[in-house]
């Protein structure tokens, strides 16, 4: 009968170490599955910023920058502002003159005589217009020494030879500037000197 007791106590405790070794196997495989999972949704970035987030903000600032540019194109093409002076009569813009530095010079065409010039310019618009002018002076003064080489000796004689070739040259200086700077701005041009030998 003790042997019995003792079988019967060694028994119910062997099937507390099943239990043990049940309970401690369950608790093994779900955290080898709780890393399993976790390790997966942290090579796959789950717990990185969000991306699709992240793009959606680089895409807007690059929107916004992209309508700042469309703004500042729209602003160049429109030209630059006048520059106004306050009159109690009316409003009125400043004249600003530029005049080329040196003289231009050149033979008539098919005569042994020269015509030496010397040229300015007047605008209403603001100092973008000057800015334009001394930086493109080298296919300005060569356009203009183009239109003088091409006058004869009959066009010289006409009473209004002067006032036609400075409206030439002022539509051959606009045309210029627009083509290199997307606006003109120069609204009359005179000369200083002006001799035919």
């Amino acid at each position: 009968m003790a042997d019995e007791a003792a079988e019967l106590e060694e028994g119910e405790g062997g099937g507390k170490g099943n239990l043990v070794k049940i309970i401690g196997l369950v608790v093994g495989i779900l955290l080898l599955v709780a890393l399993t999972i976790g390790g997966t949704l942290f090579l796959s970035g789950f717990f990185e910023a969000d991306e699709e987030a992240t793009a959606e903000a680089a895409v807007a600032a690059l929107e916004a920058i992209a309508s700042e540019e469309a703004a500042a194109a729209a602003a160049a093409l429109a030209g630059p502002d006048r520059v106004t002076i306050d009159s109690p009569e009316m409003t009125r813009y400043e004249q600003t003159y530029f005049e080329i530095e040196s003289e231009m010079t050149s033979n008539l065409s098919n005569s042994r005589k020269v015509m030496q010039v010397k040229v300015y310019i007047m605008t209403h618009y603001d100092e973008r217009v000057l800015a334009h002018m001394e930086k493109h002076d080298f296919p300005i003064r060569s356009a203009l020494q183009m239109i003088m080489a091409n006058k004869t000796e009959q066009d010289l004689a006409r009473p209004t030879f002067r006032e036609e070739l400075a409206e030439e040259f002022k539509i051959e200086i606009n045309s210029l500037l627009e083509n290199l700077t997307d606006f003109g701005g120069v609204e009359k041009v005179g000369f200083t000197a002006f001799v035919v030998q």
